[in-house]
């Protein structure tokens, strides 16, 4: 089983004793930066110089600085932008700046693990990720709750990584939840393979599979756009709010018995080998040298899969009866 620390296990003064960097202004971004600033956390909101997001940060009442800046002032930088830019952002504009002590915080792996940011070896290296959007982030600790997070320490120089990231933790409201203790490999492999197999990668092509195999029958595009892609939200919000049984129990008898009966038909033994192997990929690196060289490359194979997937079919039907649905714009 895993651990998990709540309230009582985080000291709040450590961080306190402390000034935060935070670099990025995104929705994770300005969720942590405002929920530390709420619990009294000194905060700087580190941003490159011309960004948009300056004006709204400190209209919300913090402190902007340049990265540069913000590096050196600060005894904890957190990295809240994307991960394609973590390693040019760290090597020319925080490294220089950090000093023996400090700390590297991330909320995703990713550039730790494949090697993106190589880290001086004086500083600790940790990481504290909300398991949601940097939006529910703020409005649940807002509501006086918190989002569960992860923490995972990659570099503990100081013998205190573990106690001043659960006091990050408690400062965002993680644990309020829980915060359960993984390591930078299983973040990252977990992540990757979930948004890949199933969250993003594996649902979308469930759903465009589905809709060409109704139109190619015969069926209306509108037709196959409600049944094989509006109506998923129905599904996920009920397997969100109680797992599979909720599902099952919400859903017709014959939505439950085609789902038992037909699922295992569709998801066999040779999709699960493609998992495996995705899964492979993931673990093996290959998957993130991939990514590295496409970014070197200004994401040529990114923009052309862009591209052709805005001009399916199923996204002009879906553009056409989302027009009809007054609600989505509230």
């Amino acid at each position: 089983m895993a651990t998990i620390y709540y309230e009582s296990d985080a000291n709040f003064d450590l961080l306190k004793e402390r000034t935060v960097a935070v670099v990025g202004y995104g929705a994770q971004g300005r969720a942590q930066s405002l929920n530390l600033k709420d619990s009294g956390a000194n905060v700087i909101v580190a941003l490159y110089e011309g960004s948009r997001s300056k004006a709204r940060a400190e209209a919300e009442g913090l402190t902007v600085k340049n990265v540069e800046e913000a590096a050196a002032m600060a005894d904890i930088v957190q990295v809240l932008i994307p991960d394609e830019r973590h390693a040019a952002v760290y090597r020319d504009q925080i490294a220089p700046n950090m000093e023996e002590g400090n700390m590297l915080l991330v909320s995703h792996g990713f550039s730790v693990h494949f090697g993106q940011i190589v880290p001086a070896t004086d500083i600790d290296v940790a990481m504290i990720a909300p398991k949601g959007p940097g939006s529910l982030v703020r409005e649940v600790f807002e509501g006086g709750g918190g989002v569960p997070c992860l923490i995972a320490i990659h570099q503990d120089t100081t013998g205190l990584a573990r106690d001043v990231a659960l006091a990050y933790a408690k400062g965002i409201g993680g644990t309020r939840a829980g915060v359960i203790e993984t390591t930078f490999r299983e973040e990252t492999e977990t992540d990757l393979f979930g948004e890949q197999a199933v969250l993003c990668g594996g649902t979308a092509a469930l759903i465009k599979a589905a809709f060409d195999t109704l139109v190619e029958a015969g069926y209306q595009p509108e037709m196959a756009y409600f049944e094989c892609l509006h109506e998923l939200k129905l599904i996920v919000d009920l397997i969100y709010t109680g797992g599979l049984s909720k599902m099952r129990n919400d859903v017709s008898n014959t939505a439950e018995y085609g789902d038992l009966t037909r699922g295992p038909q569709l998801i066999d033994d040779s999709i699960r080998d493609k998992m495996r192997q995705i899964l492979k990929d993931v673990q093996g690196g290959v998957f993130a040298r991939e990514w590295v060289l496409e970014n070197e490359a200004n994401q040529p194979v990114l923009g052309a899969l862009r591209r052709q997937e805005s001009e399916l079919q199923i996204e002009e039907v879906g553009k056409n009866l989302r027009s009809m649905m007054s609600w989505l714009d509230e």
